[in-house]
């Protein structure tokens, strides 16, 4: 059942994810572009010229219409960076993936260039799409702590090709920057490192990035942390392209010292774990259009499930759900609505965070990420400095959870998204809930922490869960 379950997201975007796929490759070989999503171009990426201003510098771009946005975050220092996107003139896609990118620098516990993750995005008037790069297993037979593949980079390619608007190397900058000069422990960092304190500094690698000193203590809240090694890879990754990292020369590196850590990863894994892009779970109810993240991102079936029977807790619903081995777009619509759960709550499940993101023109994205386990393999694949997200087939896979919400004639519209482990499904569908009944999306979901952009008549509010320490962070609508 463990290697069905490591399988079933490859298979999906193989086998029921085709026409999608195909489509966009179509699409992006007018642009030249295929290449970079398949990470067969060795170089320019990221750095070639194509129809996308820059962020920083000249550009024929007129950002007035997008200088109105809101991020909302579970680690602050990632959000101010989305909202610095947004007020220099980038989109919710240019945003989502510089957040996520900061996220890998200032919450490395919960999301690194070594895990993954899953978004739903949504333009006005449009449909939404699911993208998912989760984490998958390498393949090597030897190996002490194996590692999963790095989806995040080539996942957050593809949101920000898809529906981004400037260069994607600009995207890697804040967080090249935050690297540089080095972040502050936040209170949510922080509790992390406490919680894993003694296996962290166990190993010699960890214990000279996250420690303090000879003493045995680890960084505390509101300490400096700056991490040289990743700034660098981040560096070489804006350089050289993402289809590097898969292909390329820096494909070498990265298997070379994660295996160096017990990775058990080949070349070959990289280059074959491509991102998932489909076309999202949907559901109506009343006025309301809803759409949650797609297969195999299965926290969208238990927040739709729950959502639907609302006597059904998401968990219960997603437990059930994994054990019926259904893994397509068609199979979860039909399994929302028919009410099946699971009389027990699935087992303890790996850590995660969230973030969401909309620009002034309406575009939506609500993104969470994981590293498949709190710090993941708790290494780092050597002179890189990603913190290595741990294999699948180790672990239940996680709870990602994200949805949109419309009412074209109430002039309403959300995004959320949410981690906290069990809850985290359940989380986005209380708020919807809220949402639906006249009320803000703030909910008190067990270990749920819920992020939210709210829209009521134009007028929009970001919320971070009560019971984190998140950020809302807005830049001021323009005339």
């Amino acid at each position: 059942m463990v290697q069905h379950d490591r399988r079933t997201p490859h298979h999906h975007a193989i086998s029921h994810g085709r026409s999608a796929y195909w489509a966009t490759t179509k699409r992006l070989a007018s642009l030249g572009m295929v290449g970079c999503l398949f990470g067969v171009s060795l170089a320019g990426c990221s750095t070639s010229k194509s129809l996308k201003h820059h962020l920083f510098g000249p550009t024929t771009h007129t950002p007035t219409a997008l200088n109105s946005g809101i991020v909302v975050a579970d680690e602050p220092q990632a959000a101010l960076v989305g909202r610095d996107v947004l007020a220099r003139g980038g989109n919710a896609a240019d945003a989502a993936a510089a957040t996520a990118f900061a996220l890998s620098v200032t919450l490395p516990s919960r999301a690194s260039l070594g895990g993954g993750g899953a978004c739903i995005v949504a333009r006005p008037g449009q449909p939404a799409e699911s993208i998912s790069f989760l984490p998958t297993s390498g393949s090597a037979p030897n190996g002490d702590r194996p590692a999963s593949v790095p989806m995040l980079p080539r996942g957050l390619f593809l949101l920000q090709l898809r529906y981004g608007s400037v260069q994607f190397a600009d995207t890697l900058a804040p967080a090249i920057t935050l690297g540089q000069q080095g972040i502050t422990v936040s209170r949510t960092l922080a509790r992390d490192l406490a919680a894993l304190k003694g296996p962290l500094l166990s190993n010699p690698g960890i214990k000279a990035l996250f420690g303090k000193g000879e003493d045995g203590t680890i960084l505390g809240e509101g300490d400096l942390f700056t991490q040289p090694q990743l700034t660098s890879f981040l560096s070489r990754l804006k350089l050289v392209g993402v289809g590097d990292l898969y292909t390329g020369a820096l494909s070498n590196v990265f298997v070379e010292q994660a295996n160096k850590a017990g990775a058990a990863l080949t070349r070959a894994d990289l280059r074959a774990s491509l991102p998932l892009e489909s076309a999202a779970l949907e559901l109506s109810s009343g006025n309301y259009h809803l759409s949650f993240l797609a297969p195999p991102a299965d926290g969208g079936i238990g927040s739709a499930t729950a959502f639907t029977h609302s006597f059904i807790p998401a968990q219960n619903a997603v437990s059930a759900w994994r054990r019926t081995g259904l893994n397509t777009l068609q199979d979860a619509q039909s399994f929302s609505i028919s009410g099946q759960r699971d009389t027990q709550n699935l087992p303890p499940l790996p850590a995660s965070t969230s973030f969401v993101v909309r620009d002034g023109t309406g575009l939506l994205v609500g993104c969470a990420l994981t590293n498949n386990n709190l710090f993941g393999t708790g290494r780092l694949a050597g002179s890189t400095g990603v913190l290595l997200a741990a294999a699948p087939r180790h672990y239940p896979r996680p709870l990602l959870s994200a949805a949109i919400i419309r009412a074209p004639q109430e002039k309403i519209e959300a995004v959320l998204a949410a981690s906290g482990q069990n809850d985290a499904a359940q989380a986005v569908t209380d708020g919807l809930r809220a949402i639906t009944q006249k009320r803000p999306p703030i909910t008190s979901t067990g270990t749920g922490l819920l992020n939210s952009i709210h829209c009521d008549n134009g007028i929009c509010h970001g919320t971070a869960s009560p019971q984190g320490n998140g950020l809302t962070a807005q830049t001021p609508a323009q005339p």
